[in-house]
């Protein structure tokens, strides 16, 4: 019987946000301003190093990927996010609400490991200059970016997997506005204890994991920077570091509060709201944080529009 009422469903209905309805057009119009600035910022940040052979170094190769996963991280959530919001289209079909996850799971658990990556790397560059090409040589690097890549495919597969080897009978409706792995759990009619143990476990230590990784390396690259003997460098150094931990810890906040604590299934309007922070307002900010306040990007762009 539990089988059949699996198989019986075909798809689901997205109703995050569905309480708000006179709000519809303004989320319609955030979503879809936020994923065009997240495209473009981002586009333009891959041409910036791609065209400018001064920036072919570990830190921006670095940046560059971040670039493209945030770009498809973005893809899969926002445009179809802006057809529910301005054509109230809610269907999702029962495998597009799995690709969808595995997908978002997949991106989500790269850019963990990938500011983790970015972090070890600007800590190298502060902390240990002399040795500075020697360790992050083009070798490393790749390998980071891969393993990262590799790390959100097991995380993905893992959540996908047990998520939709539940059952999913009665109503099929997901309280948000994209098949979240905790929303859809939520949705289903079996018992989800072991799914949540599992999440609670996998997520819990990569977001606490790699988040270690990133506040241990900015705690020394602070102490190294207090050190500096002349201000302007210290300054200059200080702005730089003080903008990407801003996002650092907005990322870790959000998905430490939405995947690594106990009870993270149970409060869906709050995670509505908070998941459009690490899902479309932090891989909008990326490029303008990372390199916006950057005078070698400056210097290229500037370069790059004379010509």
């Amino acid at each position: 019987k539990k089988m059949e009422n699996h198989t019986k469903i075909t798809e689901f209905i997205l109703v995050g946000f569905k309480s708000h309805p006179g709000s519809q057009l303004f989320f319609s119009v955030l979503f879809s301003t936020m994923y065009a600035v997240t495209v473009v910022g981002n586009l333009c940040m891959i041409l910036i190093i791609r065209m400018d052979s001064r920036l072919h170094t570990p830190m921006y190769f670095f940046l560059e990927n971040l670039s493209t996963l945030d770009i498809c991280y973005s893809s899969v959530i926002s445009p179809r996010a802006t057809l529910i919001f301005s054509l109230d289209r809610r269907n999702i079909s029962y495998n597009g609400c799995a690709s969808q996850m595995f997908f978002f799971s997949l991106f989500g658990t790269t850019e963990a490991f990938f500011l983790a990556a970015m972090a070890y790397d600007r800590f190298t560059a502060i902390c240990n200059p002399l040795l500075y090409q020697v360790i992050m040589n083009k070798r490393l690097c790749v390998f980071m970016v891969m393993a990262s890549y590799l790390s959100g495919c097991i995380n993905c597969t893992i959540q996908t997997g047990l998520t939709f080897s539940l059952s999913f009978c009665g109503p099929k409706e997901i309280n948000h506005f994209f098949c979240d792995v905790a929303a859809v759990m939520h949705a289903s009619c079996s018992d989800t204890l072991i799914n949540e143990l599992v999440m609670l476990a996998v997520c819990g230590s990569i977001i606490v994991g790699t988040a270690l990784v990133v506040f241990i390396s900015y705690g020394y690259i602070i102490i190294t920077i207090a050190q500096m003997p002349s201000a302007e460098s210290r300054h200059k150094a200080f702005s730089t570091c003080s903008s990407h931990m801003m996002t650092n810890c907005l990322f870790f906040g959000t998905v430490f509060f939405m995947y690594a604590q106990p009870g993270a299934t149970s409060s869906p309007d709050k995670s509505n709201t908070i998941s459009i922070f690490y899902t479309i307002v932090i891989p909008m900010l990326n490029p303008f944080i990372y390199t916006l306040r950057n005078k070698e990007v400056k210097g290229s762009l500037k370069k790059q529009l004379k010509r």
